[in-house]
Order: structure tokens, then sequence, then C-alpha cells
């Protein structure tokens, strides 16, 4: 038998069903009113009493209805609650959504961070990183990477420009054509222009045959040029017009080629003072700029430092811990080499330590930084800049700590707060404080 069943929205079903009640309640009231007038009774009574079993009508209605929607909510906020995997939500922690309705919607938000995260590990596994920062970066490249438009990767070295590159071309609609990445700051200035265009055989001394160049033999696929801001002014022209004109002119050569690539550049420096300055060209600039990543540095980001850590050591050689003030230090320093920096760091001190990296495998300029006070040109240090240094070195130390304790245990609160031997809702206000992304630690451990 045919199914003839509707699906109607409860935007429509709620409404009509109220409506429905408001106009049985003036039908009723309008009859049984014009009996007792009729009669020539008074119906001030029958009417109060008829009211009284209209609103008790409508309350049981309307509770019905909650109930049939909020049902389902509850068993589903209680089903993950048991389950460990969101944190409870107490009304003593945030007292602004301590009704239903706000319990539910900060529930929710926790959901729905889970669910990128677990959607940005399983688009970008080569990508080691749960925080918000890096998970606005990975909403950029599902966006753009499906596109031709030109891509600029912005960021301090070490931050992992070339990982990003790479997977926008894994999620490109050319990932099935070729790749091509040439480093515009490791090839000297004459052999640059030869590396990107070819020559063509005699075009200048040793050149013995000739040579297709990084845009031929990227045609159809994308091109990756990094530390572009490295590239001389004359090259820079030439990359205007191979933008512009989708065509390539070899070294020696006499006909243009035309190539079908996807340009990606990426550089550390920063383009717009390169403009100002004369250095860098403004319309390539423009051309370049049509979409721009920005990769934060990894300070900004602290919240992966666990993360990394022990990524990187799973892929030593040798089994090797860290040490719980180690990890703190750790996550407490400033990192101007970034990711690689972290990396290069835990290989060393994999190398001296023999089963667990405690600080004294760390390198100096780790365990001393958060010590070290700014002093002035005199070489002696004023009181503000003595507090301020003080301030936010102690702080720097005290995220380090928790971070390494919600690292330690998968982003529960509860056992974090045990672990640090202070309250729950202490912790919460610190983690609140230092703007700490909880349910990046979830898979952490």
């Amino acid at each position: 038998m045919k199914d003839i069943r509707y699906n109607i929205s409860l935007y429509i079903i709620i409404p009509v069903i109220f409506a429905g009640i408001a106009l049985l309640v003036i039908l009723l009231t309008y009859n049984v009113s014009g009996y007792y007038v009729r009669k020539g009774l008074e119906p001030e009574l029958p009417m109060l009493v008829w009211g009284a079993v209209l609103v008790l009508l409508t309350y049981i209605v309307g509770l019905v209805i909650t109930r049939m929607l909020l049902t389902p909510l509850q068993h589903f906020v209680e089903k993950t609650e048991e389950l460990g995997v969101l944190k409870a939500v107490s009304k003593d922690e945030n007292r602004e959504k301590k009704d239903e309705v706000g319990r539910f919607t900060q529930l929710f938000e926790q959901v729905t961070e889970l669910l990128s995260q677990v959607d940005a590990k399983e688009m970008f596994p080569e990508i080691i990183g749960q925080s918000k920062a890096m998970r606005g970066v990975l909403n950029q490249i599902v966006k753009v990477a499906p596109t031709d438009a030109t891509v600029l990767v912005l960021g301090e070295t070490g931050t992992g420009k070339e990982l990003i590159t790479k997977s926008i071309y894994d999620h490109s609609l050319r990932n099935n054509k070729p790749f091509v990445a040439i480093n515009c700051a490791a090839i000297p200035e004459g052999l640059l222009e030869s590396e990107l265009f070819g020559h063509e055989k005699g075009a200048f001394t040793g050149a013995d045959s000739k040579k297709p160049g990084k845009f031929e033999i990227a045609s159809g696929g994308t091109i990756f040029l990094d530390e572009i801001g490295d590239m001389p002014l004359e090259t820079q022209s030439k990359i205007l017009r191979v933008i512009e004109e989708s065509q390539v002119e070899r070294v020696g050569g006499l006909k243009p080629i035309k190539v079908d690539v996807r340009l990606i550049a990426a550089t550390h420096q920063n383009l717009a003072q390169m403009v100002d300055a004369g250095k860098f060209r403004q319309d390539l600039y423009y051309r370049l700029n049509v979409f721009s990543i920005h990769l934060p540095p990894l300070r900004e980001r602290r919240e992966d430092i666990p993360v990394l850590v022990r990524k990187f050591l799973k892929l030593l050689n040798k089994t090797v811990e860290i040490s719980s003030k180690s990890l703190q230090l750790l996550a407490a320093y400033q990192w101007p080499g970034n990711v690689r920096e972290l990396k290069n760091t835990i290989e060393a001190a994999s190398v001296l330590a023999e089963e667990t990296i405690e600080p004294v495998h760390l390198p100096s300029n780790i365990t001393t930084e958060w010590r070290s006070l700014s002093f002035n040109d005199s070489g002696t240090e004023s009181k503000e800049e003595k507090a301020k240094g003080l301030d936010v070195r102690l702080q720097e130390l005290e995220k380090g700590i928790i971070i390494e304790a919600l690292t330690r245990t998968g982003g529960v609160q509860v056992q974090a707060a045990k672990y640090l031997g202070i309250k729950e809702r202490s912790l919460w206000h610190r983690i609140k404080k230092y703007g700490i992304d909880v349910t990046s630690f979830k898979h952490a451990v």
C-alpha cells in the first residue's frame, strides 16, 4: 500500500495548533455567553469557570508539545554527558546559560566544535592542529581549493606554508595534474628565469640543449612559488605577464608558449610594505593577493603544541616520553622558528634523553626565556618593564601548565582540576581568561 503521509514543518504545525485553540475558544465562548443571555441568566460565574478550563486546556496542549520537542533533546544531552565526550554543562560554570535552552545551546556549540575537529582531521590528516586558529585556515582551504583562484599564503618561517599549499592542491580539481614547487630564494638570480620559463639551445653559455621551464612542466596543474618576496623585480614583471596572458617565453626563444596553470605563492615577508618600499611590484602584488591565507605563528595556537610534540615523538626511531615540566616550558616558549623549530628541538632533545625528555635536555634559550626580563638601553630595568615582563611570563607559564594538564586528561576539566589541585570553577575561569580551546585536547591523549 502506498504511503500517503506528508511531512509538515513544525513552523507550520505549532502555530496552526494554537491558532485552532484560539478559534475554538472564541466560538465556544460566543455560544456559551449567547446561551446564558437567551435564558436571562447571569453569565459571569459560568464564563469564569469556562475561562479556567480553557486556560488549563491551553497549558496542557503547550506542555505536551514542549515535552514532545524537548524530550529527544534531553535524552541526547544525557547520553553525550554519560559518554564523557563533551564537557558537562553546569549552572555554576555559566550563570548566563543556566536555563534549559541555554544549556542545550552551549552543548550544541561543543558538538559543532567537536564535529569541525573530526572533519578537519579526516580531510587534512597530514596537518597537525586542532586549535580554532588552524581550523579557520582549514576552512579557507576547503573554500578556495576547488576554484582556480590564485592563492597567496602568508606566514612566518616554519609555520608550514608548503604543507598548506600541498593541501590546497590535493583538494583541488587539478589534483591529478602536475604539482611543481620552486623556491625563489634558493636559486641564483641569473638562473631563476631559466628555471621558471625554460631556455632554448644556445641561449647562454652552457645551454647545450633546450629545456622546458617549471611553468611548462606544470601546465594543466599547479605551480607553487615559494618565497616569492625574494624574486628580482625584472623576473616579477615576467611572472605578471604569465598571469595576465597565460603564456611564457623561453630564454632565447622567439615564440610564446601557452600554459594553463594555477598559481600559488608564499612568503614570510610583508609584501605590502615591500610594495611601499619599491622592492615588489604593486601590480603583481594585486594579482597574487586574490585569496590570501595567513598562517598563525605557533605562539598564537599554543593548544597545538602538546599534540605536535606527541606526534613528533611518535616519528622518532626510539621510544621517548616527555616530562610534565618540559611540556610546560615548551608551551610557554615564544617559538620564533615555529613548528620547524619545535620539531628540531624535539629531535635534538630525544638524542640527549634516555627515556624521558627533561628540562635539562632542552636548549637553554627555552628554559631561560620565561625567566628573563626586558632591559632598557642603559642595561637596567624600570619597575614598569620589570612588572610587565614578570606578569607576561607568569601568565605564559600558567597557561602552559594548564595546557599540559588538559593534554594529559584528554580535555576533561574535572580530571585536569584534580591534576592541578584546584577547583573546577577556578580552572574554568583560567581557561576562559587565556582563551584556551578545550575541545582541541579531546584526541590529544
